[in-house]
């Protein structure tokens, strides 16, 4: 979630061994434990901070200290400039650096084993190395960790690196134990004086631990983009916080929209064993092209934006409550600032590579580690997400680890996932399977117009009655468990006797599984004088457009003004495309209402007079009564058409982005594009017309910019007879509409002007 988001989310209520220079001197002993410094200054807080596992550490007169960890060593404390190299015990050097300002260094992606640190006259004592999937630690080690009963600390991960933590109970300590639930991310859950989902949950009757990734916030280490050190550490999160004498049951819960919502996937992924559930909102399926390279194109708004910010705020003392901390005398987030110069630059990774690689993408995937996760999953998500995308859903079919998936779909923006339309189904997971009481909405029924006004700008909203009362435990499970699993909110915006534009939908259809059995791939073939047909045109004839990039605002929204993209009124600048930038085609009135409901695919056959153009393809719904409602689009650089021909669908064609299959257009040739339209979920009623929209990037989302190569080519799109260009969506029969039309308010669908035929 963007910064802005974060800030409304708040405003809702949301080892260590010494160094030598003597190679017959004894060896100090090497301890997994906090430096120095980080275990005096504990001594120096409040007693609210951990209390750590007994150690033993000696030291020598060394200059430097080395802190192996998993698949990592860091050097502190070492002569600004020195140059170090970690050797093998083979005598074979593994990897080389230099001491940066504060005196720091950190070796990245070690292979499991025993190592040294060698510098110019000195040498560490040997330290071993863990892989990523080794042992964890006994149970020992979390049961002997303290964390405050209320209030702010810090606990210890295994490679004795310390994070931040902010533990709020939902009542007194000798009232519980209490259900838990954490939240994990690089934001500033730990902070004690932020204001947002700790006040949330404690409401709902909760205790909510928020957690600071390494490298963020007070936390120690260096910080990168779910790197295995922080998976591991969310792994000792749990079983840490699990081990409290608060916590019922011993087993906890995680929660989370956005960063927190996609860090639990990663985290479920190793399987705590004290981890009750999870609940990921507005999640990716892949950060490559979720995100940063939807169909291959660079997101430069979003996507390097928010890189970016990890970036400054990760920095020492980039987050100014923890800056406010050390201030104040919190000597444990000072020495954890030390590592802060290691950070990789995230911006430039994204900027060399381009290209899908495996070794580089798929750890970054969650479609490819999901299938791990073995704990109930309550997923929600919008499919007009200005930030993390719709493409999240491409992903529901692969949780196979669990027997209890559940998903809410529906249109909207990023803060969707947390609306009046999904949070009685979340309410009620987390009372079923963290809590493992009734659900009841009571307390919701308070939070929930709070929460509504702080995010959306309004408190009109209203939960359902309570579905479970009366019923005992194990009554209410089995309701719960013998519905469908994916519900999907249609017209979020538009409910009947609500006000427009609140997070609440008009009606709602479940389904027993995704992509929905029974969705009948339905194609569109475009046609001579912008027609779009049923049936494939007999005769050739094609359509061209500039690609032309300026002709449009980046995006549909202005955000150069104080206006909130997640209001209930907000506006939108979704701008018909000027004369001669598009080429789009228009269906016959539909003779029934038709519900799409999935992915789709444009198979397109096109011809530039440049070697390469971006393509970008919006299907859109023209209504009789003069309005043009915005559904869903896709997006591809036209040289990564390459297809994984097992895994693509007629519905949904996969790209490999590999730079192997990379290949240019042949100019003043026809080539054949498939290009992947996000899933997405949309009744046109009869009457309506089906528009299909093809230009270059760009006014088709509120926050993502696409750093486009169209210059101004001229694009041919043919159709007819051997090149039948068309649309395929997913409709799916036998869906009762509600009538008439939904205002136009629909929660991330803006509306405009039809075009005049």
């Amino acid at each position: 979630m963007s910064r802005r988001g974060l800030v409304l989310v708040a405003a809702a209520g949301l080892v260590v061994s010494a160094c030598s220079g003597d190679d017959d001197a004894s060896p100090p002993t090497t301890t997994v434990a906090p430096s120095t410094s980080q275990t005096a200054a504990a001594d120096t807080t409040s007693s609210s901070a951990v209390t750590a596992p007994p150690t033993t550490l000696e030291l020598t007169a060394a200059e430097w200290i080395v802190q192996p960890g998993s698949e990592q060593v860091a050097v502190l404390d070492a002569p600004v400039g020195t140059e170090l190299e970690l050797v093998g015990d083979d005598g074979s050097v593994a990897a080389t650096g230099t001491v940066d300002e504060l005196g720091s260094l950190l070796f990245r992606d070690v292979t499991s084993g025993t190592y040294t640190v060698r510098g110019d006259t000195e040498t560490s004592t040997e330290v071993e190395i863990a892989a990523r999937d080794a042992s964890p630690p006994p149970p020992s080690f979390y049961a002997d960790q303290t964390l405050p009963a209320s209030g702010y600390g810090y606990l210890e991960t295994r490679d004795g690196t310390t994070l931040s933590v902010n533990v709020m109970l939902p009542g007194p300590p000798d009232g519980g134990p209490y259900p838990t639930v954490v939240e994990y991310s690089g934001y500033q859950p730990s902070d004690p004086d932020s204001f947002g989902f700790g006040q949330l949950f404690t409401a709902l009757g909760y205790t909510y631990v928020g957690v600071n990734m390494r490298g963020s916030g007070c936390s120690g280490g260096s910080f990168d983009y779910f790197e295995p050190a922080q998976l591991l550490d969310g792994y000792d999160v749990i079983e840490t916080v699990a081990a409290q004498p608060w916590v019922l049951g011993h087993r906890v819960g995680m929660v989370g929209v956005s960063y927190p919502g996609i860090s639990q996937l990663f985290v479920a992924s190793t399987r705590p064993p004290s981890l009750a559930a999870i609940t990921p909102l507005s999640v990716i399926e892949d950060s490559y092209g979720s995100v940063v390279r939807p169909g291959g194109l660079l997101n430069s708004g979003f996507g390097v934006e928010w890189a970016q910010q990890r970036m400054d705020e990760t920095r020492p003392e980039g987050q100014q409550w923890a800056s406010d901390r050390i201030a104040d005398g919190d000597t444990v987030c000072e020495a954890n600032q030390r590592l802060r110069l290691q950070n990789p630059d995230l911006v430039a990774q994204i900027d060399a590579s381009p290209y899908y690689t495996a070794e580089l993408s798929d750890p970054l995937a969650p479609r490819t580690f999901v299938d791990e996760i073995e704990v109930p999953v309550f997923l929600a998500g919008a499919w007009q997400d200005e930030q993390t995308g719709g493409r999240f859903a491409t992903m529901l079919d692969r949780f196979t680890g669990t027997d209890h998936f559940y998903a809410t779909l529906v249109n909207g923006l990023h803060s969707e996932s947390i609306g009046a339309g999904v949070f009685p189904r979340f309410v009620e997971f987390l009372d079923l399977y963290v809590a493992h009481r009734v659900p009841s909405l009571e307390a919701a029924r308070s939070v929930a117009p709070v929460l509504a006004s702080g995010i959306f700008g309004t408190d009109q909203v209203a939960l359902p009655p309570d579905r479970f009362t009366g019923q005992s435990y194990e009554q209410a499970l089995a309701a719960f468990e013998s519905e469908p699993p994916i519900q999907v909110l249609f017209e979020e915006g538009a409910a009947d006797g609500a006000l427009p534009g609140t997070p609440v939908p008009r009606w709602s259809q479940s389904f027993d599984a995704w992509p929905v059995s029974g969705a009948v791939a339905t194609p569109w073939y475009l046609a001579a004088d912008g027609a779009l047909s049923a049936d494939a045109p007999a005769e050739t004839g094609e359509a061209s457009y500039t690609a032309d990039p300026s002709a449009l605002p980046a995006t549909f929204f202005d955000d150069s003004g104080d206006e909130s993209i997640y209001a209930y009124d907000v506006q939108w600048q979704w701008q018909q495309s000027p004369e001669g930038t598009a080429a789009s085609f228009l269906s016959a009135p539909l003779t029934a209402d038709t519900v799409v409901v999935g992915s789709g695919s444009a198979d397109l056959w096109i011809r530039s007079d440049a070697e390469d153009t971006d393509l970008e393809v919006t299907i859109s719904e023209v209504r009789p009564d003069g309005q043009e409602v915005y559904v869903q689009s896709g997006w591809l650089r036209a040289s990564m058409r390459a297809l994984d021909e097992s895994a693509s669908t007629e519905l949904r064609p996969i790209h490999t982005y590999l730079e192997d299959d990379a290949a240019p257009l042949s100019p003043d040739e026809w080539t054949a594009v498939r290009v992947e339209l996000l899933p997405v979920a949309h009744a046109f009623r009869a009457g309506s017309q089906v528009r299909v929209t093809i230009d270059a990037p760009g006014n088709s989302r509120a926050e993502w910019t696409f750093d486009t190569i169209s210059t101004g080519e001229t694009v041919d799109v043919a159709f007819g007879g051997d090149q039948p260009s068309r649309i395929v969506l997913p409709v799916v029969p036998g869906i009762t509409v509600p009538q008439p039309y939904p205002t136009c308010t629909l929660r991330g669908q803006p509306c405009r002007p039809a075009p005049i035929p």
